[in-house]
């Protein structure tokens, strides 16, 4: 639901500033049936999905383990559309059903960060950033609800100009018009800073434990490449984000794993191997330090939350 109101509402705002009809949107589901969000609100859609036509735009928005009830007709039509011309994008999770259509083949898209290890892992040969938005060519992907914000501004500024996108976002308080190339802000564990508020050595030590989550290194070698020694970097890490260097690595592969555990189907072994240990015991021992469950325990309770509540995963 906040995916879709953050793409409609700016387009709603610049119309009425500009005042002309500039934009205009369609909703449609897979059959045209009602839609409920994750926050319990429904929707009613203008049509399904096999009568869009007459459109610049199509993003799909929706929980990355979302699927067609009919994938080949649903694909299909896609696809076709693409050939069309249309421009495609996904907001989000959305970004999971248009790569399995097969539309961001030999393309690059903006993954949400806590979407990377099970989109890495479902689509391994497919190029992704961290960006908060992503354009190459016809291919239109945002990383979050807020990110879709700042690509509705970029669609404005393209046909209203840089006064109305900017009269746009002052109305929403939106401080910050975010364009490519700009990196999402992630937050440290258990600290008020984010991923680009620290120090440039902590800095470099959390890309360096985020580039080697697979192929896990010793806290003594990241000291090494960032140019500390192993006692400076406990210390200033520890001071930066309010945990000790090791501590941290472990719970952002413990992040990586949980992704794994939700939105993948992998086996424990599978996902054990991903995140950098040799086999699943010692995976599972530290996911259930770090959150008081075991990984099926959490897979059941989600798929379960799911099922009795058709619900999709929030996006953020």
């Amino acid at each position: 639901m906040a995916c879709l109101t953050s793409a409609i509402e700016p387009l709603r705002a610049a119309n009425e500033i500009a005042g002309q009809q500039a934009f205009a949107w369609t909703l449609y589901s897979e059959t045209g049936a009602r839609v409920r969000s994750s926050a319990e609100v429904w929707f009613d859609p203008d049509a399904p999905l096999s009568e869009a036509q007459g459109l610049d735009y199509l993003f799909l928005l929706s929980g990355p383990l979302a699927t067609f009830e009919a994938p080949k007709a649903a694909n299909g039509q896609l696809r076709r559309l693409s050939r069309h011309g249309l421009k495609m994008g996904g907001v989000s999770g959305g970004v999971f059903p248009l790569a399995r259509s097969g539309l961001l083949v030999e393309h690059e898209s903006s993954v949400h960060w806590c979407y990377e290890a099970a989109f890495a892992a479902e689509f391994p040969d497919h190029r992704m950033t961290s960006d908060v938005i992503t354009i190459d060519r016809d291919r239109y992907t945002a990383s979050g609800a807020a990110a879709a914000f700042d690509l509705m501004l970029h669609l404005i500024e393209q046909k209203l100009g840089h006064e109305v996108t900017t009269e746009v976002a002052c109305w929403f308080q939106h401080p910050l018009v975010r364009g490519q190339g700009v990196r999402q802000k992630i937050p440290t564990v258990s600290s008020e800073s984010t991923s680009d508020m620290l120090p440039p050595a902590i800095a470099e030590a959390v890309k360096v434990f985020a580039e080697h989550i697979g192929d896990p290194l010793n806290v003594a070698d990241v000291a090494q490449i960032v140019g500390l020694s192993p006692r400076q970097l406990e210390r200033s890490f520890k001071s930066a984000t309010g945990q000790s260097p090791s501590h941290y690595y472990r719970t952002l592969r413990m992040n990586a794993a949980r992704q794994l555990v939700l939105y993948s189907g992998d086996t424990m072994t599978q996902i054990a191997q991903a995140v950098g240990y040799a086999n699943a015991r010692p995976m599972m021992r530290h996911y259930r330090e770090t959150f008081g469950q075991s990984p099926e325990q959490d897979r059941k309770r989600i798929n379960l939350f799911r099922v009795e509540n058709n619900r999709s995963i929030p996006s953020t």
